[in-house]
């Protein structure tokens, strides 16, 4: 947990031996969690000095020591989960996500995913949970759900293990779609948009790339492939769109046809051209999260408003009137 723990006890300790009486290097919780999985509760009741140890661990995979005369580098090649409560211990829906989340945009920039969960009222949920709470308080065991195929864990540890022995590589002709991919939501954030609290940066890049891997590695596929590039760009703009949907439930966009015709026009807008190709379009539809049926939905809608037409067999969209 966030309160118990220390900047020592997250890193790396120098302590002295009691038989021996000499210094030796004792390894904190992320570095005994070198290649699995380190879970941070209540991360945000950390002291500000503990909290910036780990900054290291998450940028580098690595933890430096220079103490007592021991200079190393331990490896902390660990994945990060750390789950936090607001900053005035429940949501408050008037405020800003900025002014929610209490921690600086520096530890938060080093997350891949960032996800915001809403305690909300909601009657079958609350009913579900309390019958599963007042069961296992009861029988001390979970109830018995019929949700079709079930894994246990044997079979997870095992199907985990292997998949870590897979190291993907990018194909040199992915790395050009990336890059556009990244360019392309750089260009789509707009600067002066206050309420916007997580930026595109050079970590987002980064964090496309791990998402990508790790969704190779689950298909023990030696490369990585468009499709997982894609759905980690569908992730991580599914993250941050519930940072503001959670917060202001009733100004979400329910309309993906607008939310289409506006991402082609903003395409048009960054060319400065009058044509789209569909393709183009397509690419960028998918990493918002939209699918190929509601593109041609919204194509087939604004055609029949006459706001664009498709040409040359359907591979451009050219607006009617002026942008």
């Amino acid at each position: 947990t966030g309160k118990g723990s220390s900047g020592v006890g997250l890193t790396a300790s120098v302590l002295r031996d009691q038989f021996t009486n000499e210094m030796v290097l004792e390894g904190g919780a992320l570095v005994l969690a070198d290649q699995g999985v380190c879970a941070i509760d209540e991360f945000d009741k950390m002291e500000e000095s503990d909290r910036t140890a780990i900054h290291e661990v998450m940028e580098q995979q690595t933890v430096s020591i220079a103490k007592a005369g021991i200079t190393t580098t331990l490896n902390a090649r660990t994945s990060v989960l750390a789950a936090a409560n607001p900053a005035y211990g429940r949501y408050n829906m008037r405020r800003s996500p900025s002014e929610n989340i209490n921690l600086p945009q520096a530890l938060l920039s080093r997350f891949d995913l960032l996800f915001l969960l809403v305690d909300r009222v909601n009657e079958s949920q609350d009913t579900a949970l309390a019958r599963h709470v007042t069961h296992v308080h009861r029988f001390s065991s979970a109830p018995d759900v019929d949700d079709g195929d079930v894994f246990d864990s044997n079979f997870l540890k095992s199907y985990i293990a292997q998949a870590r022995t897979v190291e993907p590589v990018v194909p040199d002709d992915l790395q050009e779609y990336i890059v556009g991919a990244y360019i392309s939501m750089r260009c789509d954030e707009e600067p002066s948009d206050s309420r916007n609290y997580f930026f595109t940066t050079a970590r987002t890049l980064l964090s496309i790339l791990r998402l990508a891997q790790s969704l190779a590695r689950l298909r023990f596929s030696p490369e990585v492939q468009q499709s997982d590039v894609d759905e980690g760009i569908r992730l991580m703009f599914e993250s941050k769109r519930s940072l503001y949907d959670e917060a202001n439930p009733e100004k979400r966009t329910y309309d993906p046809a607008s939310t289409i015709f506006e991402i082609a026009k903003n395409i048009a807008l960054q060319q400065e051209v009058v044509s789209v190709r569909v393709s183009d379009l397509e690419q960028r539809v998918l990493m918002k999260g939209f699918t190929r049926t509601q593109m041609i939905k919204c194509i087939d809608e604004y055609a029949g408003l006459d706001v664009w037409m498709l040409e040359q067999n359907d591979q451009f969209l050219r607006f009617v009137d002026d942008i």
